[in-house]
């Protein structure tokens, strides 16, 4: 009679434990998500700061560097326009050397520039020179530029960093599923012997995996709440200190990643849940204790 109730507090133990483990386990992979979802609008950031410059002649009107700029920001491929015009990059290059070039010429030598960033599904170099090939027909255009090797640099480095990113995700999530699964088989573990007395008195394989599997639907659901509002809070704390986070991870993305923990903790718990439930069903008397 006084071993039941140590036994009730092993096995609540030993459920508390699990949920707590799994919590931090899917906890790791909410990280791992947000940290995704971060990288992934940094490099947009990053490539829709790309682009071309179209250097306009000395006769272009205002009629056609209006017509440009309205054709360039209606475009598909672009991310932003913006036009400068001499007196604008004259006042530039005054503000930044403190010279006045027009008491040393007399005359101003900057032309008019039209700066088109390019969204990031064409921030490459090949993409951009097709984009810009028409433009140099025009008679009022008197170059492009394109920092071709300045953009390959950049997509080199962002590939660069997103295999390795890549990589660690994948070894972090097979690690996360692996001390899932293994925290599930412990608490189920720890109630084989409940498993062996049920078969002795005629129980269904069914009938006996259903309360296992619901206990740990309930721990993942659970573990996955608790992660949440983790991960929820220490997103509402760093938007309040660097406003940046609050573009590079949205609300809406957030919620996202949250109902994939949850779907990920009800998965792994109830499938490790299945599979340990009928390891034991599988056992004789005298394995339970190997």
């Amino acid at each position: 009679m006084e071993k039941r109730p140590n036994k009730g507090i092993s096995t609540f133990s030993a459920q508390i434990t699990a949920t707590i483990s799994v919590a931090l386990v899917l906890l790791l992979i909410g990280i791992i998500a947000m940290l995704g979802i971060a990288a992934h609008s940094i490099t947009r950031n990053i490539k829709e700061n790309i682009g071309f410059d179209i250097v306009l002649t000395d006769t272009a009107t205002d009629a056609e560097v209006n017509q440009l700029k309205s054709k360039w920001t209606a475009s598909p491929y672009t991310a932003s326009v913006r036009y400068y015009s001499k007196e604008d990059a004259l006042m530039n290059w005054e503000e930044e050397t403190g010279e006045n070039l027009m008491d040393v010429l007399g005359i101003n030598p900057f032309s008019g520039e039209l700066e088109v960033k390019v969204k990031a599904d064409y921030a490459s170099s090949d993409s951009i020179n097709k984009i810009i090939t028409p433009l140099k027909s025009l008679p009022y255009v008197h170059e492009v530029n394109v920092h071709t090797e300045l953009v390959d640099s950049i997509n080199r480095n962002i590939n660069s960093v997103s295999l390795i990113l890549i990589i660690i995700t994948c070894a972090l999530l097979f690690i996360s599923f692996a001390l899932i699964n293994n925290t599930v088989r412990l608490t189920v573990y720890s109630r084989r012997f409940i498993i062996h007395t049920m078969k002795l008195v005629g129980a269904t394989g069914s009938f006996i995996r259903r309360p296992f599997i619901n206990a740990n639907v309930v721990s993942g659901i659970v573990s996955a709440l608790i992660a949440s509002a983790i991960l929820a809070g220490t997103l509402y704390y760093l938007q309040g200190i660097d406003s940046g986070i609050a573009s590079a991870i949205t609300w809406p993305q957030a919620a996202c990643v949250f109902a994939g923990i949850l779907i990920i903790g009800i998965i792994i718990c109830a499938v490790a849940a299945l599979f340990a439930t009928n390891k034991y069903l599988r056992l004789d008397y005298d394995d339970m204790f190997r």
